[in-house]
């Protein structure tokens, strides 16, 4: 009995160390899952200190969404509009009001050039001068012809009495304007020969001085501005084979340079 009795004292013993043991290694492992645990909590200290990065991405995402919001607003489309308030309706269920939003006409903003050519096409109507006086735009800018009928005689290179009427009103308009303006002469083919003209390179010469002198001492446009040339019969706007276009030809353009 008593070998018995020390067999399962000791069986007891050695059963009690093994359930101690497994006890302290099932601790240890809980608390390494612990450890592990609060290290890789966003709450420890260590990740404390990155939680500033979560409020920041927050307000860029914010500002990110009214930027847009605010982009769309100015470029609203309403037929856009329109499409995404039938989505929401869609969506629950429910027929969605739609608020009526009129087109806003754009701004049209007039240039310059744009004046000139609205000026001067009212000054031709205004007096009639529709078969005296002709405006072209090019790549240049904005030509104004003045047939030879109404500024010079036959010929002449001395302003017309009504050629002067005829200018100021013109300068009312050019004068203002901050381009360069350059007086052009021409001619027809006929060939001139006189004391005063000894071709029509003179003349078409004298004709765009005189036009450009006047408009300088008499209208106050700025010489600085100002340039003169003479192209004979090279630059013709009509065929010189009929009356028609070498009267058409006989001419002083105004040109205001882009």
């Amino acid at each position: 009995m008593a070998g018995s009795s020390g067999f399962a004292k000791r069986r007891n013993s050695g059963f009690g160390e093994i359930q101690t043991g497994k006890h302290a290694s099932s601790k240890r492992a809980r608390a390494n899952a612990q450890i592990d645990e609060y290290e890789e909590s966003p709450f420890h200290e260590s990740a404390e200190k990155d939680r500033y990065l979560i409020t920041y991405a927050d307000l860029i995402t914010l500002l990110l969404g009214l930027f847009i919001l605010l982009y769309t607003a100015s470029n609203l489309d309403i037929q856009k509009y329109e499409k995404m308030l039938s989505a929401f309706g869609n969506v629950f269920g429910t027929e969605v009001t739609k608020i009526k939003i009129d087109a806003i006409p754009e701004n049209v903003i007039a240039t310059p050039l744009d004046k000139l050519k609205n000026d001067i096409t009212q000054l031709i109507a205004e007096n009639d001068y529709s078969k005296s006086i002709r405006m072209e735009e090019n790549e240049r800018g904005i030509t104004i012809h003045i047939l030879e009928d109404i500024v010079f005689p036959s010929g002449s290179a001395e302003l017309k009495s009504t050629s002067k009427l005829v200018l100021k009103r013109v300068a009312d308009i050019i004068k203002k304007l901050p381009n360069d303006i350059r007086v052009e002469g021409h001619t027809d083919n006929v060939p001139i020969s006189s004391s005063a003209f000894p071709s029509n390179w003179h003349l078409s010469v004298a004709r765009a001085l005189n036009t450009a002198y006047y408009l300088i001492k008499e209208e106050g446009v700025n010489p600085d501005k100002v340039s003169i040339v003479g192209y004979a019969e090279y630059k013709p706007i009509e065929s010189n084979d009929t009356p028609y276009g070498r009267a058409s030809n006989r001419r002083v353009d105004i040109v205001i340079i882009k």
